[in-house]
């Protein structure tokens, strides 16, 4: 122990001396040691294990007060009549006379500077905040910094929610403590960074694994995870019990709830990821906690730091520690209740999705993109849960198909065909209402693969889809079919079948009824058919109602490939100007939905715009921008030769301007940019270029990096010179 001496002397208290290094948590000590410069009640806050009480007393030890710093430990106290006893002490006070301790601690405090640091008091949450409160308000010189896994509540507490640690520092601590026992591990190592990040961070969990380091490598740690409570066991002798293992670590938060909040911390476990407020009142609600009480549970488990608030694009959502959700599971397993809460997950999600896809056709398709991504991984569950089950088969194909918008237009073509290919190769039941599901699986398979510019899966997949929706009379599936089949002959260059199948789906959706992106993005692409033969007015004519249309109901996405018809046929009528207009609008919307494809296509178009207006060079970096974007797509341009034709004229017009030795220099600088600043060059091409960014030459010298060096120079190339029959 640090001095002799008690409080009501001058002394440095009763800190235990620190026995092994303090790793990382720079941040989390400055604001700390603020927080206890501007308040009175500090109370750090967090899970179990989280190091709460190993970063209060290292802060702690840093202070200077004139009557010391004092450590109180609560953890072991059962009766709550006994915390002020243990306060005395702790602060070495004695007393013999019949007084009681709350009144011989506020007699000796009296007059005296000192920090209590009290630890471990959530089990007694209630009496260990009366006697705070009434030493605060009754000693002015005392300052409390509070840690344990719930605020005490109190006017004028200050809270400091502490998290896991980061990669970084967990893989330091882990290295460092490892090293303590003669063992040598690097940060580099691939596989200790995968341990600790499977260890959530968590300082006890990354403490308890370096002393499994004797007896297993990094790998076999990572091997036996999934038991990850029977493995990390351990710590010192002088460890406190209840951190002597994780499940005891975990398990104190558990004895703390109440028995409503033990039941919905196990059903909670069924989520993956985030999730938020709705999601937890229908799927954890019903046998022994009402939906009417979910918000107040959940509350409470906030308040003891089971779980997690975060603050999203998608709004306030909730999260678990995958240690915390881990220990839940087990619960809900003896429960018996785990499969009807993993059925009540996915009818949740597949309801969700539902109402995405609606919502995807209006002005909430911002918020159903940034929804969508936040709840990816529990749609990934619920496709995984539904696809794993041949009795539910159908449920995880209407799940795939219905989530084809995240699929197309948020930039998941893979991981999309890899769910449409394992859906549709699963059996569905002969009920219409099923196998309806199988039908849009197919179509929306077809699609993703057209895209992906893989000619042959597509045709198998739509050309299935056409016969099942002739032989069981769906007109709907049988028009996206017919749609699907006429977009991928536009990407094979059979001008004159994709209008012929483009125009007759488009008739079918009128018959039907049938108004949505989809619908916009046929009469888009039967556009670009008209543009590619050279009818850049009628591609003009359908494109405009197009944007018409999405401006009136709000949609975006279909709307920024209809601007890229009216930029290509812009430049085609020799306006270059308007064309990088439509183009930075129709870039900034498709960059906002993370769809690749939009995005490439337009830095592709940008470029030929560049060279029109006599800068090669950045023309030449674009394209090489893009070509290190096509990988993450697919084929590039689709392998179609009118998609192609803009980057070989672009292509041709930057050589001749700066020769092959000086144009491959600017694409190899475009390959490196990477798709974010791909992305944000050709938005703003006035900002200041890359300083690895080679000088333009021609062939008379130095040419200026300016759009304004059109105006001397012979635009690159001609309208006159675009692909098609004619250019109009």
């Amino acid at each position: 122990m640090r001095g002799e001496q008690g409080a009501g002397e001058p002394g440095r208290g009763n800190l235990p001396a620190e026995l092994d290094a303090f790793v990382g948590r720079t941040a989390e000590l400055g604001g700390l040691a603020a927080a206890l410069d501007a308040s009175r009640l500090v109370t750090v806050t967090g899970g179990g294990g989280v190091g709460k009480s190993r970063l209060a007393a290292h802060a702690a030890a840093r202070r200077r007060l004139p009557h010391g710093v004092w450590r109180v430990e609560l953890a072991a106290l059962r009766d709550p009549d006994f915390i002020a006893y243990t306060l005395m002490e702790a602060l070495r006070l004695t007393d013999q006379t019949t007084r009681q301790p709350r009144e011989t601690l506020l007699e000796q405090l009296a007059g005296r500077e000192l920090l209590l640091v009290l630890d471990g008091f959530e089990h007694l949450v209630e009496s260990s905040a009366e006697l705070v409160g009434e030493l605060l308000r009754r000693l002015p010189g005392l300052r409390v910094l509070a840690v344990g896994r719930r605020p005490l509540a109190l006017t004028g507490e200050r809270l400091f929610p502490l998290t896991p640690l980061d990669t970084d520092d967990a893989v330091e601590l882990l290295v460092e403590r490892a090293a303590a026992q003669g063992l040598g591990l690097s940060t580099t190592d691939r596989r200790v960074r995968e341990l600790c990040r499977r260890l959530d961070g968590i300082p006890l969990a990354v403490e308890l694994a370096a002393g499994r380091l004797r007896a297993l490598s990094p790998a076999q740690l990572l091997d036996r995870l999934d038991d990850r409570f029977r493995l990390l066991t351990g710590g010192g002798r002088d460890v406190l019990p209840r951190h002597q293992t994780l499940r005891t670590a975990i398990g104190w938060s558990h004895e703390l709830c109440t028995p409503e909040e033990r039941l919905l911390w196990s059903r909670l476990s069924v989520f993956a990821g985030q999730f938020d407020l709705e999601a937890v009142e229908y799927v954890c609600s019903g046998d022994g906690l009402p939906a009417a009480d979910a918000l107040d549970v959940l509350g409470a488990l906030l308040t003891q730091s089971v779980v997690a608030r975060e603050d999203t694009p998608a709004g306030p959502r909730y999260r678990m520690l995958d240690t915390v959700r881990a220990y839940g599971t087990e619960w809900l397993e003896a429960t018996g209740d785990a499969e009807r809460l993993r059925r009540r997950h996915r009818d949740w999600y597949l309801g969700f999705a539902t109402l995405c896809e609606l919502d995807w056709f209006s002005p909430r398709q911002d918020e159903v993109a940034a929804r969508v991504e936040a709840e990816l991984p529990n749609l990934r569950l619920a496709l995984e849960n539904s696809l794993s089950d041949p009795d539910e088969a159908h449920l995880g194909q209407y799940l795939a198909g219905a989530l084809w918008f995240c699929w197309v237009g948020c930039g998941r073509l893979p991981e999309g065909r890899r769910w449409l290919e394992r859906s549709v190769e699963l059996p569905s039941p002969e009920e219409p209402a099923q196998e309806q599901s199988r039908l849009k699986a197919l179509w929306v398979l077809g699609y993703v693969a057209v895209l992906q510019g893989d000619a042959v899966a597509a045709l198998a997949a739509l050309h299935e889809c056409r016969e099942e929706a002739e032989r069981l009379g769906s007109t709907t599936a049988a028009a996206y079919a017919e749609h699907r089949t006429g977009c991928l002959a536009l990407v094979t260059d059979d001008m004159a079948r994709a209008e012929t199948l483009l125009r007759s789906a488009l008739e079918r959706y009128q018959e039907i009824g049938e108004l949505n992106s989809n619908v916009l993005m046929g009469q888009v692409e039967l556009a670009m058919t008209r543009a590619f033969q050279g009818d850049l007015p009628g591609a003009v004519r359908l494109s405009e109602d197009v944007r018409r249309v999405c401006e009136d109901h709000g949609e975006r996405w279909a709307r920024s490939y209809a601007l890229f018809v009216l930029a290509y046929a812009a430049w085609g009528d020799g306006d270059p100007g308007r064309a990088r207009s439509l183009l930075t609008d129709c870039l900034a919307a498709a960059d906002g939905f993370n769809d690749l494809l939009c995005s490439v296509l337009v830095v592709e178009l940008l470029a030929l715009v560049t060279v029109a207006e006599g800068d090669p060079a950045e023309a030449a970096v674009l394209q090489g921008a893009a070509a290190g974007m096509w990988p993450s797509v697919g084929l590039p341009l689709f392998g179609s030769a009118h998609y192609n034709r803009p980057h070989e004229l672009c292509e041709a017009a930057a050589r001749e301007e700066l020769g092959d030795t000086r144009y491959e220099e600017c694409v190899r600088l475009g390959g490196r940019l990477g798709r974010r600043a791909a992305v944000a060059r050709a938005l703003g091409r006035s900002g200041p270029r890359s300083p690895e960014a080679p000088e333009e030459t021609g062939s008379a010298g130095p040419v200026r990096q300016t759009r304004g060096a059109a105006d001397t120079r012979k635009p690159a190339a001609s309208p006159t010179r675009w692909g098609g029959e004619t250019t109009g």
